[in-house]
């Protein structure tokens, strides 16, 4: 009976500490949002360049705006893509290329590329997007209220989404804002295993002031071999 009776306490004092040590021996503490948003810019600054896809919700049918384009982008200040760009009521598909601070666009009816100010046609220098300091990893590092979302996959890749808001200076600065004073809501999705930024939706007032519209930013294929060169004008 005694070696009976030792064996049952044995059993109860397995039981009773095996939950305390479970807890003890769980995995790795779960990223937090800032620090998740941390490592996408440390990842982002790194790239030496990437593909982007831009799409808009919410656009008006009057005025010149940029509602869309895709394009590679290239360290240090380059890119070259196509920018989709609503002016008197028609979209336009406007091939832009940018090197080192000067952006070339073909505008319609011409026979080749010229020399362009990009604020004319609504948007600013896309050979800066990749930029620290003026790009899209400045979103990251200035997020407020950083909060984690739910995990999805982009293009197969799991991602973890981070909730945040954005002062209107800032995003206007690199897209546009009708409303600067006010926040721009933004949901950013980030590879959890490369902590490479995957696509970020920012709404707010981009091209009214009161109403909300939405752009939706895709970014790839980082690292990828891109070599992006000044066209010849005339």
């Amino acid at each position: 009976m005694g070696m009976r009776r030792t064996g049952i306490r044995l059993l109860a004092a397995v039981l009773l500490t095996a939950p305390v040590l479970a807890g003890c021996s769980g995995g790795e503490a779960e990223e937090s949002a800032a620090d998740l948003l941390a490592r996408a810019k440390t990842t982002l600054d790194g790239a030496t360049s990437a593909h982007f896809v831009l799409e808009s919700e919410g656009a008006p049918e009057s005025g010149t705006v940029l509602v869309g384009g895709e394009g590679d982008i290239a360290r240090p200040a380059a890119f070259d893509g196509t920018l989709k760009v609503r002016a008197m009521g028609s979209t336009l598909d406007l091939p832009v290329i940018s090197v080192d601070g000067t952006v070339y666009a073909r505008v319609p009816f011409t026979p080749g590329f010229s020399e362009v100010d990009p604020a004319a046609f609504g948007f600013g220098d896309p050979g800066d997007l990749l930029d620290p300091e003026t790009g899209i990893s400045q979103l990251l590092e200035s997020a407020e209220g950083a909060e984690l979302g739910e995990e999805r996959r982009v293009d197969g890749d799991v991602v973890r989404e981070v909730t945040a808001e954005l002062t209107g200076e800032l995003v206007e600065q690199l897209l546009t804002s009708e409303d600067p004073s006010t926040a721009v809501r933004a949901r950013f999705s980030i590879a959890t295993e490369s902590g490479q930024l995957r696509r970020a939706v920012l709404t707010g007032p981009f091209f009214a002031a009161g109403d909300d519209a939405t752009y939706t930013l895709d970014l790839s294929d980082f690292g990828a071999d891109v070599e992006i060169t000044a066209p010849p004008t005339g």
